[in-house]
């Protein structure tokens, strides 16, 4: 498995993370580069600021469409300030939560079909 290196601060051009449409941009890079089976390394080095509403789009929604296993084995972050990774820890979480509770209730709606 090929190991992909996205440096954040030359995909998005800016050193502060946090618009929506900047995180949808790093989405769609690492979506294509999972679904080739290729492992992903983001550099945060240069990031001077993360958002949730970039962390939502980038990181978050991933869990909407890969498992967490297959996210936790082939995606990993460096050069992320303390900060930023408490706040990546809480979107991975929240993440986690609404994907989990969005399926189950698509399971209930299909079973009432």
């Amino acid at each position: 498995m090929r190991q992909v290196n996205i440096n954040v601060f030359n995909t998005i051009g800016d050193s502060y993370c946090v618009r929506w449409e900047d995180g949808e941009l790093l989405h769609n890079l690492i979506t294509k580069t999972l679904q080739e089976k290729h492992q992903v390394k983001l550099s945060f080095q240069n990031i001077e600021m993360v958002g949730v509403a970039f962390l939502n789009h980038a990181i978050g929604q991933l869990y909407g469409n890969f498992s967490t296993e297959i996210i936790k084995s082939s995606l990993s972050v460096e050069h992320m300030l303390p900060i930023d990774m408490a706040l990546l820890t809480r979107v991975v979480s929240n993440a986690k939560l609404f994907y989990n509770n969005f399926q189950n209730s698509l399971t209930s709606a299909t079973t009432l079909l």
